[in-house]
C-alpha cells in the first residue's frame, strides 16, 4: 500500500512538474523564444503523422483483407475531420468504424 502510494504521489509531482515547467521558464514576463513558437506550430501534425505511419505499418495490401478496413477508416478519418473539424471525434470516428469493419464485416 506504501509503495502504491508512494508511486502515485511521484508521478503525479513529476505530471504537475512538466505542466507546469514552461510557465515556469517563459513567464509572463520573457517573450517565448521564436524556436518554440516554431515547434508549436509544426510538432502537432508531424506526431499525427508518426502516428499514421506506425498504425498503418503492418497492413498487407497483398493479403487478407487488402487493407480495407484500415483505407475506409482513415478516409473516415479524413472526412470527419474536414467536416467537423474536431480532432477527439475524428479519431473516435475512425476507430469506431475500423472496430466495427474487423469485427463484423472482414
Amino acid at each position: 500500500m506504501t509503495h502504491s502510494a508512494l508511486l502515485v504521489a511521484v508521478m503525479a509531482a513529476g505530471t504537475l512538474l512538466l505542466r507546469a515547467l514552461p510557465f515556469l521558464v517563459f513567464g509572463s514576463g520573457r517573450k517565448t523564444p521564436a524556436y518554440i513558437l516554431y515547434l508549436g506550430k509544426v510538432l502537432p501534425p508531424a506526431i499525427i503523422g508518426m502516428l499514421v505511419i506506425y498504425c498503418l505499418r503492418e497492413v498487407q495490401p497483398l493479403a487478407g483483407s487488402h487493407g480495407l478496413p484500415e483505407a475506409i477508416a482513415v478516409l473516415c478519418v479524413i472526412g470527419l475531420q474536414a467536416w467537423k473539424r474536431q480532432s477527439l471525434l475524428s479519431i473516435l470516428g475512425g476507430t469506431v468504424i475500423y472496430m466495427i469493419l474487423v469485427q463484423l464485416v472482414f
